[in-house]
C-alpha cells in the first residue's frame, strides 16, 4: 500500500507538472478563463449543483467526475490537473477523492474550500443498527477505504447540512469575487429555503412507515438515516467496490428476515449483483436509492429531484403512509 501510494503521488506530480507545462504553451490560444466569471472547479456533482446554484452565472463551474463514472477513486488526468492548478476555487470534499486531495495539496491548497470543514463528519457507522455482539461492521472497510479517520463523506444527503456548505460556499466565493458578494448569500438563501422544503418533505413522508430498517448494497446514507430516524443495515462499507464477505451477507440476511424487509436498495453506479443475491434470498424486491455522488450519462434530473425520487422509493420500500 505504502509504494503504491508513493507511486500514485509521483505519477499525480508528474501529470501535474505536465499539465501546467500545456497550460503555459497554449496559455494565448484564446481559450482561457472568462474573465467575467469565476473560475470554479467541483470534485464531484453534489458539489457542482451546490456551486452552480449559489455562484449563478457569476461563476463557471468544471466538475472533475464525469457523468456516470463512480467518483471515490477518480483518476486525474493531465488536463484535469490542470484545471485544479488554474481556478479561482476549488470545491472539494477532504478524504473522499485521493487523488483531487493530492492535487489540491499540490497545486491549488490556497484557492481551495474543503466542505468537510463546514461540520464534523459523522463516523462511518453513523446511523447503522447493530445487535448485540456485532461491532460496527456495516463500515467494515470504510476507514481504509476512506483515509479519513473513518468518517463518512456523504454528507449531502441530509438537506440541512448541504444548506449549511451552501451559506459557507457563498462565503468564500464573495472573498473571491467582492463585488457580487450580497449576490452570492441572496442565491444561497434562496437555496436554503429549497432544502429546508426538501427535510420538511422528507421529515413527513418517512414519519410513519412499517418499518424503520434501511438496507443498503452501499453504507452511504448515514447521514440520511440519522437526520430522519432511520437504521441503515449495509452490506458493504463506504466504497461502493468493497466485496462484502459470505458472513456479513448472511448476518445482513438475517437482519432483514427478522425486520421482515421488503425491499433490498442499490445504487445506481455499481453493480446490484449482490443487492440481488440478498433479495433473492429473503424473498425481497431489489429498488435503486441514489446516494448522488453523480449523475447518469444524459440525466436530465438534479441534486432535488433525485432525492425526491430516493423519498418516494423509501417510502414504497419501507411502507409508509
Amino acid at each position: 500500500m505504502v509504494i503504491r501510494s508513493a507511486l500514485r503521488t509521483v505519477a499525480l506530480t508528474t501529470t501535474g507538472l505536465l499539465a501546467l507545462a500545456g497550460a503555459a504553451a497554449c496559455g494565448n490560444d484564446g481559450s482561457g478563463a472568462d474573465p467575467d466569471r469565476v473560475d470554479v472547479v467541483a470534485a464531484f456533482y453534489p458539489l457542482q449543483f451546490v456551486t452552480e446554484r449559489v455562484g449563478g452565472d457569476a461563476v463557471r463551474v468544471t466538475n472533475l467526475a464525469k457523468p456516470g463514472a463512480e467518483p471515490h477513486d477518480l483518476e486525474l488526468n493531465p488536463g484535469q490537473v490542470g484545471q485544479v492548478s488554474d481556478a479561482e476555487l476549488v470545491v472539494y470534499l477532504a478524504g473522499f477523492q485521493p487523488n483531487v486531495d493530492e492535487a489540491v495539496q499540490q497545486q491549488a491548497e490556497d484557492r481551495a474550500f474543503d466542505v468537510a470543514t463546514v461540520q464534523p463528519l459523522l463516523a462511518a457507522t453513523a446511523g447503522g443498527h447493530e445487535h448485540e455482539g456485532e461491532d460496527g461492521h456495516e463500515g467494515q472497510g470504510a476507514e481504509q477505504a476512506e483515509g479519513a479517520a473513518g468518517k463518512d463523506p456523504h454528507v449531502w444527503l441530509d438537506p440541512t447540512r448541504l444548506a449549511g456548505i451552501a451559506d459557507k460556499l457563498a462565503e468564500r466565493l464573495g472573498t473571491v469575487d467582492p463585488d457580487r458578494a450580497a449576490d452570492y448569500t441572496a442565491r444561497a438563501k434562496a437555496l436554503r429555503t429549497e432544502l429546508e422544503t426538501l427535510d420538511s418533505e422528507y421529515a413527513k413522508g418517512l414519519a410513519n412507515c412499517q418499518r424503520r430498517e434501511l438496507v443498503t448494497s452501499h453504507t452511504a446514507f448515514g447521514y440520511l438515516a440519522e437526520r430522519y430516524r432511520l437504521e441503515q443495515i449495509g452490506i458493504s462499507g463506504l466504497t461502493p467496490e468493497d466485496e462484502p464477505a459470505p458472513q456479513r451477507l448472511a448476518e445482513v440476511a438475517a437482519e432483514a428476515r427478522e425486520h421482515h424487509t421488503s425491499t433490498i436498495f442499490f445504487e445506481t453506479l455499481v453493480s446490484p449483483k449482490v443487492a440481488e443475491t440478498i433479495a433473492r434470498e429473503v424473498g425481497a424486491k431489489t429498488a435503486v436509492l441514489d446516494p448522488i455522488e453523480g449523475l447518469q450519462p444524459g440525466s436530465t434530473g438534479d441534486y432535488l429531484s433525485v432525492m425526491r425520487s430516493n423519498l418516494a422509493a423509501l417510502r414504497t420500500g419501507l411502507g409508509c403512509s
